[in-house]
């Protein structure tokens, strides 16, 4: 390394070649004289070569100094110069040990992270060492030293998790593969942010005493995430975290309905040096509660997604009082701390009247998810009807106690319990000494988690007739066991009672802080009166599961089911990774982060070895020799021309000076063009001629889209790949290496079947192509869609994939769809199947649907006279059917399932020979009349 440059040499002894270049320049400073050109003169020639002697002419300098700069190129050349070389000294004092994170701030630089530790495995390949791999964010580690082979499956299996790096599980199993073996280098691949237990991971490593220490991507990394968005009164408010804080940033939100649709946006600002920021989605208050998800454009992970259950949605709470407001005294009115605690949560309505019967129905009218009604006793049976119509849809109804309760009948329809007529105060028959303050709530109830409040008490209350089921209606009690909270549900919905008024009359706790809490928590366990859903306590099975990237997939793996009624606040991890817990009809989203959580560096504390910080950029140097080597050629090629000129061999030809400088010019353009090409510059594609034509003419090739999406393409190539040889391997067909196209340019005639993956980060095709893409379809090929994200309903979808089908399509003359049918020819075209599985087993297949006849007789066949020009699936089938080039599979199938993998290589046959076939097997349906004719 060159004090100062980033400048390296691969071989720097040859650089004392450089001191011959004296001798060299005095070898070459002399040249022969040119021959002179001469008419045929015997006695002249004879008289010259009689002459004694010769004295040779000078060499021109200028011709000197370009010989000399030939034998300084070539010398630098052979000296290996590099620009910004990558250090590649690996200790050889023992085992090279890899830590790396593969938490959710690796996953948008995922493939640099592996292209920097495959770079270190083939240095250890090199210098014969073994290798120690692990991995923060995985529940298991295998830290055993190792062949360079096994760590390279490892590494190759390994992808990024929805999780949090646990570093130091990650060391700890490390330290004890190793035992007494001393690594040579340690090699830490970080995603650059503190959590608990990084210092002493790193301590830990250092007590390892490695020859050397390295951490990589520390200073280079960038993070951003979502902690909490709050549906408040006129705009949704999201908090946000960076790690890099050194410059001004504007982002944007993107919030998505449940089908992944973008329903509305908002502007996220970060100050230079601000580490947290606020931003804000403005949409009226029925846009913000269909969003499901919030997103910040341009960043797919774990962290930087936000998903939200029912509970994030705004409440309409109608508000009902047995009394008047007193304006004069709005302390003593019923409803002030309910609108008070309320207001920031909910969107309150308010009954324009105190007549029952025509406040009642008009509130219901507005459609509210909560009605609360402060001390109403008995209601008109014609509103009573309605309203228990409303609570068996869904609707819950809060009632407080108070006089006009107390005097009610005992057999109210609408209170959860049995109550007992009057009520019990302070003084009274049925009084306390004292008054009674809250006893801790029941792990059951809703409000399981709150702090217990000990400064609220109770002077007067309605009682609940003692019952067998009156502890599990009990969400909250006084000290001496009494009600204070009861519940009940009624249908799809609930009814809940506080024994006590809503104002401070009988207790302290509506001018209380607890009081805010309680009626959150409440209003949030209602749902929207239409439908929809929530979970709000007990145990959930795993729904739908955020990976690395931020996609919602169907559950699997090691996920357990999530309890709530624990009490605690719930964190995710390897047991419960974050995302959506429950059912269709109701759910608990589950995220990453929490609110208030901020991104902090990575904090490198006093170590007992020095540490070098690298960053992961990936290998930025660059070789100079093929740009020397082909300077040296130019160089003498201009040598070579000049010595001809001067020698007067183009004169001897004929040819004019003009004609000699066209040459060198020529000659100067290929030599650097030769020069360019070993320097690693690239030609522009060519377009397919007629021998690639004739070539893909002569074998059956699978083809699929480029979609510019690096990891998709892979996949596509390597999944069609996979499938031509086991189609090789079952079947009389031999296909070619499967294609990738060009939708905008290449010849789309020649593949019988197209496969389409469809991918967030590649461009939308133009018109131009999506007439290509029409005409091809119309003229007898097929395209295979694949949303890869489980699709079971064409006209929704839950993910950006799937919508990009559908803009893709609405552009297409696309004939009616149905799902394979179980008479179709797909099911029998080679095996008999009755599924068409792919990575993900439960989406369906969407062909052409055939018209049926109302005589099933004369139906036709299915696709009885041609072949579905379109496919769609959503069970990701290339990434099923991919495996490398031993044979392994490179995606685990979703459940873990070995037939799941067989039967998608059996879907796929059935589709390719259904492709090449058509109807021959559909013709079977006939075969009864056509026996029938024969007479057999």
């Amino acid at each position: 390394m060159i004090a100062g440059l980033p400048i390296a040499f691969g071989a720097p002894a040859i650089l004392f070649g450089l001191l011959a270049l004296p001798v060299i320049w005095w070898l070459l400073r002399l040249t022969p004289p040119r021959p002179a050109a001469e008419p045929f003169a015997p006695l002249a020639i004879l008289a010259r070569v009689l002459k004694p002697e010769q004295t040779p002419s000078r060499s021109p300098w200028w011709l000197t100094a370009l010989r000399l700069l030939i034998a300084a190129l070539v010398i630098l050349a052979l000296a290996e110069p590099v620009l910004n070389p990558r250090d590649r000294a690996l200790s050889a004092d023992g085992p090279l040990a890899l830590i790396i994170d593969n938490d959710w701030a690796s996953a948008p630089d995922w493939e640099a992270r592996t292209n920097v530790a495959e770079d270190l495995i083939n240095e250890a390949e090199a210098r014969e060492l073994p290798v120690s791999i692990v991995f923060t964010a995985e529940r298991r580690h295998d830290a055993t030293p190792t062949t360079v082979a096994r760590v390279r499956e490892q590494l190759r299996a390994a992808k990024p998790r929805p999780l949090r790096p646990d570093r130091g599980s990650a060391t700890t199993a490390l330290a004890t593969a190793l035992g007494d073996t001393r690594p040579g280098t340690v090699a830490f691949l970080t995603d650059g942010i503190d959590s608990a237990g990084t210092a002493e991971a790193l301590t830990r490593l250092a007590d390892l005493q490695p020859t050397a220490l390295r951490v990589i991507g520390a200073d280079d990394a960038t993070a951003l995430i979502l902690t909490s968005a709050d549906n408040g009164a006129d705009t949704l408010k999201i908090e946000a975290s960076r790690l890099d804080t050194s410059m001004a940033a504007s982002y944007r939100l993107v919030a998505r309905d449940s089908k992944g649709r973008e329903i509305a946006t908002g502007p996220l600002a970060f100050e230079p040096g601000q580490g947290s920021a606020s931003g804000a989605i403005a949409a009226p208050f029925e846009i913000r509660n269909d969003i499901a998800r919030i997103d910040i454009a341009g960043y797919d992970t774990a962290g930087s997604a936000r998903v939200l259950d029912d509970s994030f949605r705004r409440r309409r709470v109608a508000l009902i009082s047995g009394e008047a407001a007193d304006i004069a005294q709005p302390l003593l009115s019923p409803l002030y701390y309910i609108e008070r605690a309320l207001s920031p949560y909910a969107d309150l309505i308010e009954a324009d009247s105190a007549d029952m019967a025509t406040a009642v129905p008009k509130l219901i009218n507005q459609a509210p998810a909560v009605i609360v009604m402060a001390d109403i006793g008995v209601l008109p049976d014609d509103v009573t009807g309605p309203l228990t119509e409303w609570i068996e849809r869904g609707g819950t109804l809060i009632r407080f106690a108070g006089p006009r309760l107390a005097a009610a009948p005992a057999d109210d329809t609408l209170a959860p319990v049995k109550l007992r007529t009057g009520e019990r105060q302070l003084g009274g028959a049925l009084s306390w000494i004292e008054p009674q303050p809250l006893a801790d709530y029941p792990a059951t109830s809703p409000f399981a988690g709150l702090p217990t409040p000990r400064d609220v008490t109770v002077s007067r209350q309605v009682l609940a007739e003692p019952s067998a089921d009156l502890a599990d209606r009990t969400w909250a009690s006084l000290a001496d066991g009494t009600p204070l909270v009861t519940a009940a549900d009624r249908g799809a919905g609930r009814i809940v009672l506080f024994h006590v008024t809503a104002e401070a009359g009988w207790s302290t706790l509506p001018i209380s802080g607890h009081f805010v809490d309680m009626l959150r928590r409440v209003v949030q366990l209602s749902r929207a009166v239409s439908g929809g859903g929530e979970a709000a306590s007990g145990i959930l099975s795993p729904w739908r599961l955020l990976n690395a990237d931020a996609a919602l997939v169907p559950a699997s793996g090691d996920a357990k089911p999530l309890d709530l009624g624990t009490g605690t606040t719930v964190r995710a991890g390897h047991d419960n990774p974050p995302g959506l817990y429950g059912s269709e009809d109701g759910f608990y989203a589950l995220n990453l982060f929490t609110p208030g959580e901020t991104l902090q560096p990575v904090q490198i504390p006093d170590l007992s070895i020095p540490v070098d910080r690298v960053p992961i950029a990936g290998d930025s140097s660059v070789d100079f020799r093929p740009w020397l080597f082909g300077a040296a050629l130019i160089a003498l090629m201009a040598d070579t021309l000049i010595v001809l000129v001067l020698n007067g061999g183009f004169r001897r030809r004929g040819l004019r000076a003009s004609a000699a400088a066209s040459a060198l010019l020529l000659v100067f353009g290929l030599a650097a063009a030769m020069a360019l090409g070993s320097g690693g510059a690239r030609a522009q594609d060519s377009q397919p001629g007629d021998a690639e034509l004739i070539d893909s003419l002569e074998s059956t090739r699978l083809a699929f889209v480029l979609t510019g999406d690096a990891e998709a393409d892979r996949t596509s190539r390597s999944g069609l790949d996979s499938l031509s040889r086991y189609l090789a391997q079952r079947t009389a067909l031999e296909p070619g290496t499967a294609v990738g196209v060009n939708i905008e340019t290449d010849q789309l005639a020649l593949y019988p079947l197209i496969y389409w993956p469809m991918s967030e980060d590649a461009d939308f095709p133009s018109p131009s192509a999506i007439s290509r893409i029409d005409a091809y379809m119309k003229n007898g090929g097929t395209v295979l869609f694949d949303t890869r994200d489980q699709i079971t309903d064409l006209g929704g979808g839950s993910s950006a994939l799937t919508v990009r089908m559908q803009q893709i399509l609405s552009d297409l003359d696309i004939p009616p769809l149905e799902p394979v049918p179980a008479d179709h020819v797909l099911t029998k075209s080679f095996f008999l199947l009755d599924t068409f599985p792919g990575r993900y087993a439960d989406g369906p297949l969407w062909v052409e649907a055939i018209p049926q006849t109302d005589d099933p007789t004369t139906r036709p066949a299915r696709a009885g006279d041609g072949v579905s020009s379109i496919l769609i699936t959503g069970n990701d089938m290339a990434a099923a059917w991919a495996e490398d080039e031993r044979g392994y599979p490179l995606y685990a199938t979703v459940p873990q399932d070995p037939w799941q993998r067989e039967f998608a290589f059996r879907a796929g046959v059935n589709i390719v020979m259904y492709m090449l076939t058509g109807n021959y097997k559909a013709d079977q349906v006939h075969i009864p009349a056509l026996l029938e004719r024969l007479g057999q």
